[in-house]
Parts: C-alpha cells; sequence; structure tokens
C-alpha cells in the first residue's frame, strides 16, 4: 500500500435528507385541524352576524314606530306654529333668503315672488319611509296662477326614490325659469354677477329624487324650527349700527376735546383776571 495509504483518510460523505415521514405527518395534521378551526370560527361568525342583522332590523321596525307616535303628536303644534306665522308678514321669504343655502338659489325675482308665500307645510308619509312632501301656499300674485306649489318625493314600486311635482300656471311672461342666468339692467349692460338659476326651477327637477338637497333642507333643517332662520339679524343691519358706533364714538372724542379745551381756556382766563396786591 505505500506511505500513501497509510496518509490516506476516509472521509465518509452526508446527503441532506428531507423531516422524518412521522414529522411530516404530523405538520400535515396540524394544518388540517387549524383550516378546521379557522373554517368553524367563520361559520359561527356568520351566525352571530345574523343575529346582529336580526337586531338591527328589530330596531328599525321599533324606532320607526316611535317616530311615527310622535310625529303625530307633533302635528297639534305644527298646526298652531302656521297660524301664528301666518300673523307675521314676510315671515318665509325672510326665512329663505337669511338661509345659507337656500338664499344661494334665490334671484331677485324669486325673492319677490317668495313674498307672497303665506304658508309653508311638509308632511311626512304615514310610514316616514316612503316619503314626503312639501307645500307652499300663495296669495293672489303676478307671476303665477296656482294657489299651492307641492313637491313631493316617494319610493316606486322597485325602491327607488322618485319625485313629482305641481305644474307651475305661469301669467303671460312671467315665467321665471326661462329667464336667462345673466339679466341686463336698463343700459343694456350686464350686471356685474350672475343671478343663480330660478327657485322654482327645483319643481321641475326630478333628475335626482334621492339626493334632492333643496328637499332635505326645507324638510331636516329649516321646517323644525324656522324662527331661527327669521330672527337672523341682517347683515346691512348690523354693518350700518357698527358704522353708527363709530360716529357715536367720534362724536364723543370730540365733545371730550372741547371740554378739555374749553377747561383750559377758563383757567388761562382766570389767571389774566387775577388782581396784584398792593
Amino acid at each position: 500500500w505505500g506511505k500513501e495509504a497509510e496518509c490516506s483518510v476516509w472521509t465518509p460523505t452526508f446527503k441532506p435528507r428531507g423531516p422524518p415521514q412521522s414529522l411530516q405527518l404530523f405538520s400535515d395534521i396540524a394544518f388540517l385541524i387549524t383550516e378546521k378551526e379557522q373554517q368553524e370560527a367563520i361559520e359561527h361568525i356568520d351566525e352571530v352576524q345574523n343575529e346582529i342583522d336580526r337586531l338591527n332590523e328589530q330596531a328599525s321596525e321599533e324606532i320607526l314606530k316611535v317616530e311615527q307616535k310622535y310625529n303625530k303628536l307633533r302635528q297639534p303644534f305644527f298646526q298652531k306654529r302656521s297660524e301664528l306665522i301666518a300673523k307675521i308678514p314676510n315671515f318665509w321669504v325672510t326665512t329663505f333668503v337669511n338661509h345659507p343655502q337656500v338664499s344661494a338659489l334665490l334671484g331677485e325675482e324669486d325673492e319677490e315672488a317668495l313674498h307672497y308665500l303665506t304658508r309653508v307645510e311638509v308632511t311626512e308619509f304615514e310610514d316616514i319611509k316612503s316619503g314626503y312632501r312639501i307645500d307652499f301656499y300663495f296669495e293672489e300674485n303676478p307671476y303665477f296662477e296656482n294657489k299651492v306649489l307641492s313637491k313631493e318625493f316617494h319610493l316606486n314600486e322597485s325602491g327607488d326614490p322618485s319625485s313629482k311635482s305641481t305644474e307651475i300656471k305661469w301669467k303671460s311672461g312671467k315665467d321665471l325659469t326661462k329667464r336667462s342666468s345673466q339679466t341686463q339692467n336698463k343700459a343694456g349692460k350686464k350686471r356685474q354677477h350672475e343671478e343663480p338659476e330660478s327657485f322654482f326651477t327645483w319643481f321641475t327637477d326630478h333628475s335626482d329624487a334621492g339626493a334632492d338637497e333643496l328637499g332635505e333642507v326645507i324638510k331636516d333643517d329649516i321646517w323644525p324650527n324656522p324662527l331661527q332662520y327669521y330672527l337672523v339679524p341682517d347683515m346691512d343691519d348690523e354693518e350700518a349700527e357698527g358704522e353708527d358706533d363709530d360716529d357715536e364714538e367720534g362724536l364723543e372724542d370730540i365733545d371730550e376735546e372741547g371740554d378739555e379745551d374749553d377747561g383750559e381756556e377758563d383757567e388761562d382766563d382766570g389767571d389774566d383776571g387775577e388782581v396784584c396786591p398792593r
């Protein structure tokens, strides 16, 4: 064998092997158990969610009954309030003009027409969820023949929101919905600002009954308490009062300065009038 044979050392080689079959089997079983537990948990969550949904539906029915009850109880007070409002001239046009969202929809001629508005009523349908109606009562006016203009919102048979309204019988040449958005003055020049689209176009617009902002504002904001907007102070009056206060303060300052000057003159006169002792 020789020296080379004596020096040679046998080195065993190890080839990597996979995990034992028993360990792999345990891992597979654990995975299956975890997956089964997750599936069972999902099924239980679904059952609990169904119970939550059932309670939510029951709550909605109970809330609806309460709303219907108190809606009936409020009716006599709404009626009494309407009778009292009728004693105040221009109550409703003032309320609309003072409301920030509604006033943005009013042109000058809209305001003129709304001066003939005597009463506003909002009526929710008996089941409440199906819709409501807004009625505007007018006295004799130069714009249209109608005594009452109404717009009604409801859910149709398919459950989609829709609306319908009174057809306005405009008097000759008085249709405000056909006026240009830019009016001209007597000199033929355009006004410095554009007039908004007429308030009365709202009665003919049924494009998106489910998102009728004006109807929602009147029903949910103005109708519950119109007095809060009627009593909003006129900004022009506030500015005028502020100017008057400034003028009064200026006059007071002038008077005070005048009094001081008079006092100084009196003192000087006193000095001049002294008699030197002999």
